[in-house]
């Protein structure tokens, strides 16, 4: 694996350089799809991976520290965020559900239905078959945290919408705010940049 530096220079621009021979995985490990790629603010960097080792675990120099989750996930594993109190969101679009996780993989919270998908009219192939709004989750995709700590989760393949939960992980009732799903794109209070595979807030 090769890992890509920024290198900070007086203008805007943000330039990267290759760091050849970063990771240092254990004799035995690998990993084939990397779906998603997150960081910590002591750089630690976290990986979400569909194989038998879904979250790989590194230090800033690409040391090894530990993996979890080992029969958790679904080969459908797909994204990984670092709240900023340090704790983990993981996105299973396979099994349906979003979950927050430790740093060293305790399970804190799940969002949506273990392998109960919502009734959308999907039929799993194109996006084109959704019929219908449906409630979390069918398929969903990542996660974002907003200035207010509200968690904006896209649920991309399946509902084709965006929902906010409150900061301790709770679906907004309607009447809390404007709106607590939208269609994909969406806009809020946090500007959100959005598509069906993923969404971030824009600073």
């Amino acid at each position: 694996m090769m890992v890509k530096r920024p290198e900070t220079r007086m203008s805007d621009q943000v330039n990267y350089k290759v760091v050849e021979g970063w990771e240092q995985l254990p004799k035995g490990f690998a990993h084939r799809d990397v779906a998603g790629v997150a960081d910590d603010q002591e750089d630690g960097v976290y990986l979400i991976c569909r194989s038998e080792n879904p979250v790989i675990v590194y230090d800033r120099q690409g040391n090894f520290l530990r993996t979890w989750g080992k029969g958790d996930f679904s080969m459908r594993a797909h994204g990984i965020y670092v709240a900023p109190n340090g704790t983990i969101f993981a996105t299973d679009d396979g099994n349906h559900t979003v979950r927050q996780f430790t740093p060293e993989g305790r399970l804190l919270v799940t969002m949506g239905t273990l392998n109960g998908p919502s009734d959308t009219g999907y039929d799993g192939k194109t996006t084109g078959s959704i019929s219908r709004t449906g409630p979390p989750f069918n398929r969903p995709t990542n996660v974002a945290i907003g200035s207010r700590g509200n968690i904006y989760i896209s649920d991309g393949y399946g509902n084709s919408r965006v929902h906010m939960f409150s900061p301790t992980g709770q679906l907004k009732p309607r009447g809390a705010s404007r709106k607590r799903s939208w269609p994909v794109p969406a806009a809020a209070r946090d500007r959100l940049c959005t598509r069906r595979s993923g969404l971030r807030v824009r600073p």
